[in-house]
């Protein structure tokens, strides 16, 4: 374990670190000494060399039989930090060997982050996580699902648990974008209902469009995402003729340009994973339908909560749209309780300091 004696930063060594930890390494800046082990080698986008960040050299590989050989060499690895932090299934083999080697090579403590929902359920991953997590000093979860999957599946206490929201640039998101700064262009009078889907949602849209059939031509409806335009779907829109109202642009680069153009913004599945592009809108002070789960209902404004509507449920959909299409003032009470909310829970700033108070209990050290 790396001595927090001396001037030196507190190092922390990142096992396939994400997006997200890149901004928090950006945040953080020269407090603190990162490695980074990646997939390739290289260091994430976004990241350069500094003295204060550079990627891993000669770490023992991550994929391979759980053997004690290889768990040795891991624990082995990890001597060197301060803290350990690990994302993902494919960073648990590095968590089974601090569980194993903890107290005998007196590792420091490790923090496991989980960002989806595992596509691979079994049981044997299930009892692999409730062993490797055992002497974790922390899992962070984004959300209900996987905050629920900590607690029942993989059977950790409550305390061990830290449910974190990602937090994003509210202010950014608050100011209203241009109205041609998209690739798409808002004429004056047009209102736009918005949806971020991808391919596994193609029938939640297909019924956003029936739904969205009956308002009126005044109306276009945007579905941003990738993969989700198919020939059945295609078919729909011809036989509902709105060939002319409804759009496929595609992933923006900059979301903070499209969704403030969004007077009504549509989530027509249950949340897989954290609903990101969800706070997004509400941020931009856009009323939100989405399906009633969980998530949905605990990120929500109050005011916002009641427009929520079940799976499936097609006609309350419409009826949902209807009304607030009929009813500004309602759009914008909404919209702006959604905007404190996202503001005032889910800023980013309010996240990274969330984690700057965790990694410092863990290593027992302030930066």
């Amino acid at each position: 374990m790396s001595s927090s004696s001396g001037d030196l930063p507190p190092h922390l060594l990142h096992v396939l670190p994400t997006a997200q930890s890149v901004e928090l390494i950006g945040a953080f800046g020269g407090k603190l000494r990162h490695t980074l082990v990646t997939s390739d080698g290289t260091l994430p986008e976004g990241l350069q060399a500094a003295s204060y960040i550079k990627p891993a050299r000669n770490f023992p590989a991550l994929e391979g039989l759980p053997l004690p050989g290889r768990m040795q060499k891991m624990a082995r690895a990890m001597t060197a930090f301060d803290l350990v932090l690990t994302h993902g299934p494919g960073a648990l083999d590095v968590a089974m060997a601090h569980t194993m080697f903890k107290d005998v090579m007196n590792l420091p403590a490790l923090i496991h982050h989980e960002h989806d929902p595992d596509q691979k359920r079994s049981l044997k991953r299930t009892w692999y996580r409730r062993i490797a997590l055992g002497k974790s000093a922390g899992i962070v979860v984004p959300g209900e699902r996987l905050e629920e999957a900590a607690l029942v599946d993989w059977q950790q206490p409550m305390g061990r648990v830290k449910r974190i929201s990602p937090g994003i640039d509210t202010k950014a998101f608050a100011k209203k974008p241009k109205r041609d700064g998209f690739r798409l262009i808002k004429h004056p009078g047009e209102m736009w209902v918005g949806v971020w889907a991808d391919s596994a949602d193609q029938q939640g849209v297909s019924m956003l469009f029936r739904a969205f059939a009956e308002m009126e031509t005044d109306w276009q409806l945007i579905v941003l995402g990738e993969n989700i335009q198919t020939a059945a779907l295609d078919a729909e829109i011809d036989r509902l003729e709105l060939v002319d109202r409804g759009y496929f642009p595609g992933i923006p680069r900059d979301a903070t340009k499209v969704i403030g153009l969004f007077d009504i913004f549509v989530k027509t599945a249950p949340c897989r994973e954290f609903p990101v592009h969800m706070v997004e809108a509400m941020a931009a002070a856009v009323p939100v339908l989405a399906v009633r789960d969980g998530e949905a209902d605990q990120l929500l404004a109050e005011a916002n909560r009641e427009w929520l509507f079940d799976a499936n449920a097609e006609s309350t959909l419409a009826a949902n749209l209807r009304s607030l299409a009929q009813d500004k003032p309602l759009r914008s009470a909404i919209g702006e309780a959604n905007r404190l909310r996202a503001m005032q829970e889910l800023d980013r700033a309010k996240t990274i300091a969330t984690f700057r108070r965790l990694y410092a209990s863990a290593m027992k050290r302030e930066f």
